[in-house]
């Protein structure tokens, strides 16, 4: 299992929850963020991090958000890492 980051992060890109990371699991896509389910080892610290609420734990997700799942699966593969706090979108 990993945490997964869903709908409320589209457009806002706050990367609060990169810095706290100790694996280095984020990705940075053009209007989102996403997490590495293959790096991720459930430290919840990004969650306690993320200011709008938009990572969960894979079996908490909520269910108009599941296929964000797939999607960071995903998109971590066409996708840079981040490892740095940058400017959110809004």
């Amino acid at each position: 299992m990993a945490f997964v980051v869903t709908a409320p992060c589209v457009g806002c890109k706050d990367t609060s929850c990169v810095l706290v990371c100790p694996c280095d699991c984020f990705h940075e896509g053009e209007q989102m963020l996403y997490i590495d389910p293959e790096e991720c080892i459930d430290c919840y610290a990004c969650q306690a991090e993320c200011p709008v609420d938009a990572i969960f734990f894979e079996d908490d997700v909520p269910e108009q958000w599941q296929s964000f799942i797939q999607l960071n699966a995903e998109m971590v593969t066409q996708t840079p890492a981040i490892t740095e706090k940058k400017t959110p979108l809004k």
